[in-house]
């Protein structure tokens, strides 16, 4: 990891160490870390990612830097990350690997985590190439506006919350190092895509339940419309039997079922306000707990970005 970045006056490196059973708080105190954070028993990266945040708000950080224990992404491109965020372009930065060109990743895992990037690209609205990629670089702002739900992995939660919280995310082309040892963090690709489906499926419903099941209210509605339409239509005819009440049932049923569906939709979105306020809350909450303290000694948040002359913050 570098000891200094170009725009930072002070780079600070921070483990947490998930109920590890080995020697990584001895080796990481041998090796000069600034700060170990120790978790008692093994908690799970999403955890230990949500960790790692609160960890550096409250140490000041205007700038985190998240890479994974596994040494695979290239820490001298991390000038790269924070480039966009020093630069005012963006508050969230995503390493991207260029997967395709990977020679470690089997076909069946690039294609994978192809169709798993667009599923999250087009539910966070945003433009990321590599949306499992765990090299990212988040901005002070960004960072108190971010909740993890999910106990399995942040990546695919907080990009789609950063999108549907219009915070500007960008990506990046980073190098990777060569394998040393098999990821330890999913157990097998089909454990890992069917969480991650589960997890994109509830983090996008969270935000989206009104848009989702209104449109599966109105689906219910024409089905039902288009039974009645057709047993009037078979009624009035003269050269066809009565239709009897099977479709007039149907009719009903659906009718009923998207009057259901769409009730829902409005106790969801009125669920989808009630948490909107709270995450402000939380982030205003936040904002005060982490709060800093400016130059004259009042508290405020600063701008992870440099002033037009001096340094910048810390990192």
């Amino acid at each position: 990891m570098p000891r200094q970045v170009e725009g930072f006056d002070a780079v600070e490196t921070l483990v947490i160490d998930d109920g590890s059973t080995d020697r990584t708080v001895e080796v990481a105190r041998e090796l000069g870390i600034t700060h170990v954070v120790q978790l008692v028993t093994h908690q799970g990266l999403a955890a230990a990612f949500q960790r790692g945040l609160h960890e550096c708000l409250a140490r000041g950080a205007d700038v985190i830097v998240n890479t994974d224990a596994d040494n695979q992404y290239e820490a001298s491109h991390i000038p790269r990350l924070t480039e966009p965020i020093l630069a005012g372009r963006a508050d969230y930065v995503v390493g991207d690997r260029s997967v395709e060109s990977l020679p470690h990743f089997s076909w069946i895992k690039k294609k994978l985590q192809r169709f798993g990037s667009y599923v999250v690209r087009v539910a966070s609205r945003t433009r990321i190439p590599d949306t499992t990629s765990g090299f990212r670089a988040i901005s002070r702002n960004a960072a108190l506006q971010l909740f993890v739900h999910s106990n399995y992995t942040y990546t695919h939660e907080t990009l789609i919350q950063a999108g549907q919280k219009d915070i500007p995310v960008e990506s990046v082309k980073v190098g990777v190092n060569p394998v040393v040892r098999p990821s330890r963090l999913f157990k097998s690709i089909p454990r890992y895509v069917l969480r991650s489906g589960d997890t994109i499926a509830r983090i996008y419903l969270i935000y989206n339940a009104f848009r989702v099941l209104s449109a599966v209210a109105l689906a219910l509605a024409l089905v039902a419309l288009g039974c009645l339409g057709v047993h009037l239509g078979l009624a009035l005819h003269p050269d066809h039997a009565p239709p009897g009440w099977i479709l007039l049932g149907v009719a009903g049923g659906t009718s009923g079922a998207a009057l259901g569906v769409f009730l829902a939709a409005i106790l969801a979105d009125l669920l989808a306000v009630n948490r909107r306020l709270q995450e402000e809350t939380l982030t205003h909450l936040r904002r005060l707990t982490y709060a800093k303290t400016g130059p004259e000694g009042r508290s405020g948040e600063a701008d992870p970005r440099p002033a037009p002359e001096g340094p910048a913050g810390d990192a």
